[in-house]
């Protein structure tokens, strides 16, 4: 009984596992073209993320730098400048 069983099941089970390595011959095959189109993506959207980070570091530089400027011409204006401010021009003469 179990020798007829076991080849009964035989073709089944040989079906699965030329399938699986048919599928596991595919997935090597395609493996290097998967690692070089994501490196190349990685690269690209780093660069680009890089990029974007660079832009808005400096957008809060510049808003920095203008909240300054504005707190001395305040300063200036109410006429209690710091020694570091150059009020020379913003004063009203």
């Amino acid at each position: 009984m179990r020798i007829l069983l076991s080849l009964l099941l035989l073709p089944a089970l040989s079906g699965c596992v030329v399938g699986t390595v048919a599928r596991t011959a595919v997935d090597v095959a395609a493996l290097p073209v998967k690692v070089v189109s994501a490196g190349v993506d990685a690269a690209t959207t780093s660069q680009a993320e890089a990029d974007q980070k660079r832009g808005r570091e400096l957008r809060r530089q510049e808003e920095q730098r203008g909240r300054e400027a504005r707190q001395m011409e305040e300063r200036c204006r109410r006429g209690s400048p710091r020694p570091t401010d150059l009020c020379a021009g913003s004063q009203p003469r």
